[in-house]
C-alpha cells in the first residue's frame, strides 16, 4: 500500500473499531441498567431498539451526504457524535435520559459506515487490501471491546467504565486531524451530481432493485438481523441466569462470569466471518446463507436444552453458535452484490443495512418483551423459528434461480 492508503486504512480501522466497541459493549451495561433504573426487559429492549434502529434508518441517507460532501468529515462527525452519546449514558439519572442518550448514539453510529466504505472505495487503490484491514479494526472492536468493557467492570463502577471508553473516540478524532490523505485518489473526477439529480438518481435506482431475488434477500437479512440483535442484547443476562455462571466477588466487588462468556461468543465470531468470507469463493452463496441460517435455528431450539448439561457441551454450543451468527454477515454480503446490478451496489448495501440494523432492531424490543412476559426458552424458540423463516427464503431463491442467475 502507498502512504495513501495506510493512511485511509489506520483511519477507517480505528473508527470501524470505536463502532463496534460501543455497539456490543451496550448488552453488557444492560444487566446492570435492569437493576439500576429498575425497570422492566420489554422497557429496556424498547430503549436500546430506539438507538440500533437508527443505525439503519440513517445508513441510506448517510450513503447520499458521503456522495455529496464526502466521507472524511462525516466519519469524524459520526466519531464525535458516537463518544458524545455514549458519554451522556454515564450521566443518565433515569431511563428517559438514557434513551435520550442512546439515540444521540445511534443517529451518530449510523453515519459511519456509508461514509467509511465510501472512502475506501474512492480513496484506496489497493481497496481489497484497505477493505481486509478495515474488517480487521471492525473485528478488535467487536472481540476485545466487550472483554475490555467486562474486565474494567469487575474493578470500577459502570458510569466511570463508560467514561473510560470515551476515551479512545478522542484518540481518533485526534488522529484525523494529524494525518492527511485524498479521499478522491482512486477515482477521476467528472464534476458529481446535483442534489437533486442525486436524489433522482436515489429513487430510480432503488425501483431497480424491487426485483424478486433482491426482495427475498433483503427479508431474509431482516430476518438475520431481528435474530441477531435480539440474542445479542439480552445475551449476557440470560446466561447469567443460568445456575452455573452465578457472580462471584473478586477484589470485593461482584463479577460475572457470563460477561466472559459473551465476549468468548463474539472471538469465536471472528473466525466465523473469516470462514464465511473464505467460503463464499468456493460455494454457492446461496448454499452457504441457507446453511448458516438453518445452523443458527437449530443452535437456538439447543441453547437451553444443552444449558442442562455439563458445561463443555454447553460451551460447544455457545461457539458454534458465535461462529455460525458472525459466518453470515460476508455470506449475506456477497449474495446482496449477486441480486443487484453493479453500478447499484453502494445503494443495495444501504437497503441491506436497512434491512439488518433498522428492521431487525426490533429484535431488541421483541426479546425484552419476551423475557418481561414469557422466559428464555420462548425467547430462544421465537428467534430460532425466525432464523429457519428466513432459511426457507433462501431455499426459495435456490428455487427460483436454480441455476445461480
Amino acid at each position: 500500500m502507498d502512504e495513501n492508503d495506510r493512511s485511509i486504512a489506520g483511519f477507517t480501522m480505528l473508527a470501524h473499531g470505536i463502532f463496534h466497541t460501543y455497539e456490543l459493549s451496550i448488552p453488557l451495561f444492560i444487566v446492570i441498567w435492569l437493576n439500576v433504573f429498575d425497570v422492566s426487559a420489554f422497557v429496556l429492549g424498547v430503549v436500546v431498539s430506539v438507538g440500533y434502529g437508527l443505525i439503519g434508518v440513517g445508513a441510506i441517507p448517510s450513503g447520499v451526504l458521503s456522495d455529496s460532501y464526502g466521507s472524511r468529515s462525516l466519519i469524524v462527525a459520526s466519531v464525535v457524535g458516537m463518544g458524545i452519546g455514549f458519554f451522556s449514558l454515564a450521566l443518565a439519572p433515569n431511563v428517559f435520559v438514557l434513551m435520550a442518550a442512546i439515540i444521540v448514539w445511534g443517529a451518530a453510529a449510523s453515519i459511519y459506515h456509508p461514509a467509511g466504505l465510501s472512502l475506501i472505495s474512492r480513496g484506496a487503490e489497493q481497496r481489497g487490501t484497505v477493505f481486509a484491514y478495515h474488517g480487521v479494526g471492525g473485528n478488535i472492536g467487536t472481540a476485545f471491546g466487550p472483554l475490555l468493557t467486562a474486565l474494567l467492570l469487575v474493578l470500577f463502577d459502570w458510569r466511570f467504565v463508560i467514561v473510560v471508553l470515551t476515551v479512545p473516540a478522542i484518540g481518533v478524532v485526534a488522529f484525523a486531524t494529524m494525518i492527511e490523505f485524498d479521499e478522491n485518489a482512486a477515482v477521476s473526477s467528472d464534476g458529481g451530481e446535483s442534489e437533486t439529480e442525486n436524489l433522482k438518481s436515489t429513487i430510480a435506482d432503488s425501483k431497480l432493485l424491487l426485483s424478486t431475488g433482491f426482495l427475498l434477500t433483503f427479508f431474509a437479512i431482516m430476518l438475520y438481523g431481528t435474530y441477531y440483535r435480539g440474542l445479542l442484547t439480552f445475551l449476557p443476562d440470560m446466561i447469567g441466569e443460568l445456575p452455573q455462571f452465578e457472580t462471584y466477588v473478586i477484589f470485593g466487588r461482584e463479577a460475572e462470569p457470563a460477561q466472559y462468556v459473551y465476549t468468548g461468543i463474539l472471538m469465536i465470531g471472528i473466525l466465523g466471518q473469516y470462514v464465511g468470507g473464505r467460503v463464499t469463493d468456493h460455494v454457492r452463496t446461496e448454499y452457504a446463507f441457507l446453511a448458516c441460517l438453518s445452523a443458527l435455528g437449530i443452535l437456538a431450539f439447543v441453547f437451553i436444552p444443552f444449558s442442562g448439561w455439563a458445561l463443555a457441551p454447553f460451551l460447544l454450543v455457545c461457539a458454534a453458535l458465535g461462529f455460525s451468527l458472525y459466518a453470515t454477515a460476508p455470506i449475506y454480503q456477497v449474495v446482496v452484490a449477486e441480486y443487484a446490478a453493479a453500478d447499484i451496489h453502494g445503494l443495495s448495501y444501504g437497503y441491506a443495512y436497512l434491512g439488518m440494523f433498522g428492521f431487525g432492531a426490533a429484535g431488541a424490543a421483541l426479546a425484552g418483551w419476551i423475557l418481561t412476559y414469557a422466559n428464555e426458552s420462548v425467547l430462544l424458540a421465537t428467534l430460532g423459528g425466525l432464523a429457519l423463516l428466513g432459511a426457507g427464503i433462501v431455499l426459495s431463491l435456490l428455487v427460483l434461480s436454480p441455476n445461480g442467475d
